[in-house]
């Protein structure tokens, strides 16, 4: 006979939300201090639909579907979406110019310490300004959420990285060098392809794990996830910028180097905190690369999602824009010292699948 395991107590026990009130109410008093940061900034806060005809168009994103009945009873297919992204750029194109958005997000195949099916998702966009200027404003937001929680440090299990310290900025290139000895843009060409032959050697000399069947994203993947993550934003925030095109599906190529795009990421603790872009504008070049993204998710997982058109018909009037997506509850966790993120919302997702 099996021993029979202990079952957690559910999150509405009373001693449990005991436990929890302390990060609850640090989460409501740092999105209060993010609110008056926008206020302050000339954001216009908006709030976006759930339901989109389209979830996302990346490979490795996976949405909730549902079904909605038209007023005669047809079925029509929606789903959940897993960023305000799409609906945030027709505000752009509408003529929004600076707009801010917390947003419930919903992610399939997901849970875990940092994982929850149903997240909270901060975004802004800034039209006429680099990208670089969205780096400040996380830099600040991060160092923010920490004078609220009046602690000089965010922490995540073992690791400590000071929010009020200059950024450390690196290339992903550079990252690849210094953190796994690999080359990575000589596996990269101009016009955007790749050559998986030379990034598994590549890998193969540094005994690190390739299959035969593994794609050139599967192996940067891997370099990425278990040489180069757990390096970053350790004592101070990590910017990794300047990733491979063919890695920044809705990102606009930069000027200094075709191979790469504006596209950079936010590390605290070796916990991923934001993603933004200089954003893509081109209708026609989205659209190449949602297809070949929707590609590769029918070789991996066996399915597709549908291409808003309305979002390639607003891309061609959205003036050039940055945007940034910051997962809201993984910095609360850092800042208020919480171990998984279902200590910071307020009603998590039941369990299931068990």
């Amino acid at each position: 006979m099996k021993p029979s395991i202990a079952k957690a107590s559910p999150w509405w026990t009373p001693s449990v939300h005991a436990d929890r009130r302390p990060f609850l109410i640090g989460r409501n008093r740092i999105q209060a201090a993010l609110r008056g940061y926008f206020a302050h900034e000339d954001f216009i806060e908006v709030d976006t639909a759930t339901l989109q005809v389209s979830p996302g168009n990346e490979a490795h994103l996976h949405a909730f579907a549902t079904e909605a009945l038209t007023t005669d009873g047809q079925a029509a297919l929606l789903y959940l979406h897993t960023s305000p992204e799409f609906a945030c750029k027709k505000l752009l194109a509408a003529g929004e110019e600076r707009i801010a958005c917390f947003a419930h997000v919903y992610r399939n195949r997901e849970r875990g310490p940092l994982h929850h099916p149903e997240f909270t998702m901060l975004e802004w966009y800034r039209t006429g300004e680099s990208y670089e200027s969205l780096m400040m404003d996380c830099v600040r937001i991060v160092a923010l959420a920490a004078e609220t929680m009046q602690t000089t440090m965010l922490g995540y299990r073992e690791t400590n990285c000071d929010p009020f310290a200059g950024p450390e900025r690196l290339s992903v290139a550079e990252a690849f060098r210094r953190h796994a000895d690999i080359d990575l843009l000589a596996s990269v060409s101009a016009d955007g392809s790749t050559d998986r032959d030379h990034l598994a050697d590549e890998m193969r000399r540094n005994g690190m794990r390739v299959a035969e069947d593994d794609q050139w994203a599967d192996l940067f993947s891997r370099v990425l996830v278990e040489k180069v993550e757990p390096h970053l934003g350790m004592g101070r925030v990590t910017i990794l910028d300047e990733y491979p095109v063919c890695e920044a599906a809705l990102a606009r190529p930069s000027a200094a180097d075709p191979r790469v795009a504006e596209r950079f990421e936010v590390y605290a603790c070796g916990v991923e905190l934001a993603n933004g872009f200089g954003e893509l504008t081109d209708p026609v070049e989205q659209r190449r690369r949602f297809e070949i993204e929707m590609a590769e998710k029918k070789r991996i997982y066996g399915e597709t999602y549908p291409i808003d058109d309305d979002l390639l018909d607003a891309l061609a009037i959205m003036p050039d824009a940055s945007g940034i997506a910051l997962g809201f509850d993984r910095l609360v966790m850092l800042a208020t010292g919480a171990r998984r993120i279902d200590q910071v919302l307020w009603a998590p997702v039941a369990e299931y699948g068990q």
